[in-house]
């Protein structure tokens, strides 16, 4: 049984951000675990730019945003391991994880849970029709394209508009093959508006808003979809059915916090997010356990997982030089109009300012975000464009919440776009 100060689960730009800033704030033996074989997570594949733009002032790449941090926390001293599956989280923060040289044991004074996230298969849709070779996940095929150099199909058609997905749009286009239509169930688009503008518009793809897959077909390989308008219950409207010929099927349809590991221990999860419940800090129900990035709840831009993943860093070290933090927990709920609240709980009486982070249930203009506490408004913030596809912060300051513990709601109301 090897003894750590502190043990971070994840060797992907929220790992990399937290063993950083544990480090920085006094811990003597960080160390990050990592299943894949080198460090950088999801970023290693994502060839494009557009990272970094507000944690370093310039475009970046996703392998180039990666290799800084890889850099400077090798500069600082952090330990990692690579090619290692974290199997347990137990009682006193014990792992058991295993690698090519078999199980390894670790206690640790603190743990962050940095596992990313993963994306939701085509059998979490339920979508008909047969099972032909050609069917991909957007984050699947752009691993075959950018680090196998395969190219999955050369007549596409995508599932949902998330920004893997409208990434992935201009990245078939620009080697060459035709992306015949992107369908999104909803009313509106997942994805940053940036990315529709860039990767679509300027590529005249259609994005067929109200649109979903009703049909597959094909034996060895996909040779068509068949597309539906859907009404508002998103129920396919008879007689809308249309055939689009095809090889490839993408499906972008969102991502889940991997959390598995973080089930097993007995953590709390939040409904909403879909990762650990947390409060201020980033503690989970296990106490000396962090969790942050997208394992905690799915960011749209990199440079808020390493923002937040710092703040979860520091929060690690403190309680391993300091011990757990003093106070009784208030919970936070979300309200009309939020969705995604993080954190979901608050320590009271709060000695710093408390940053909320969220996601508009649907598109709202000239939206007033307020946090109420027993009817009486303690922070009132207008938004002028709020998105679904835009996480939204906050900032909370501690001399406006209640010196004892009261169940505060967040809440978010405008004018809905159409």
């Amino acid at each position: 049984m090897r003894q750590v100060d502190i043990a971070v689960v994840g060797g992907g730009s929220a790992g990399l951000a937290a063993a950083i800033a544990a480090k920085e704030a006094g811990a003597r033996e960080v160390l990050v675990l990592e299943r894949e074989d080198e460090l950088g997570g999801i970023l290693r594949q994502c060839i494009h730019n557009g990272f970094g733009l507000h944690r370093f002032k310039e475009e970046l790449t996703g392998p180039e945003y990666a290799s800084r941090y890889i850099a400077k926390a090798r500069e600082l001293g952090v330990e990692h391991m690579t090619g290692v599956t974290v199997l347990e989280l137990g009682e006193g923060r014990t792992i058991t994880a295993v690698g090519e040289n078999g199980l390894i044991k670790l206690r640790a004074g603190a743990v962050v849970l940095a596992t990313g996230c993963r994306e939701r298969p085509r059998g979490a849709l339920a979508t008909p029709g047969t099972r032909p070779a050609g069917v991909y996940t957007a984050g699947a095929a752009q691993k075959l394209m950018n680090i196998g150099g395969f190219l999955p199909g050369r007549h596409v058609v995508i599932l949902g508009s998330g920004d893997i997905g409208l990434i992935m749009a201009r990245r078939f286009t620009l080697q060459g093959a035709k992306v015949e239509a992107v369908a999104e169930i909803m009313p509106y688009s997942s994805g940053l508006a940036r990315n529709i503008a860039q990767c679509l518009d300027d590529f005249g793809i259609p994005l067929l808003l109200s649109h979903t897959v009703v049909d597959i077909k094909g034996r060895e390989r996909v040779e068509s979809v068949t597309i539906a308008e859907v009404d508002r219950n998103r129920k396919p409207i008879p007689g809308t059915e249309r055939e689009i010929a095809c090889d490839t099927l993408l499906l972008s349809v969102g991502l889940i916090p991997e959390n598995e590991l973080a089930r097993a221990a007995g953590i709390e999860l939040c409904p909403s997010t879909g990762g650990a419940a947390v409060d201020d800090s980033l503690e989970t129900s296990m106490p000396g356990v962090f969790a942050c990035g997208n394992a905690l709840h799915v960011h749209d831009l990199v440079d808020n997982v390493s923002a937040e993943s710092e703040r979860a860093g520091r929060s690690a070290a403190r309680f391993l030089l300091c011990g757990r933090r003093e106070g009784r927990r208030a919970h936070l709920l979300q309200g009309e109009g939020v969705s995604g609240l993080v954190p979901q709980n608050l320590l009271l009486p709060a000695k710093e300012e408390v940053k909320l982070m969220f996601r508009p249930k649907k598109p709202l203009e000239n939206a007033v975000f307020s946090v109420l506490c027993g009817g009486e408004e303690l922070l009132r913030k207008n938004l002028p464009h709020a998105l679904p596809g835009e996480m939204a912060e906050v900032v909370l300051p501690a001399s406006l919440l209640p010196g004892e513990p009261r169940e505060l709601t967040a809440r978010l109301v405008g004018e809905e776009v159409l």
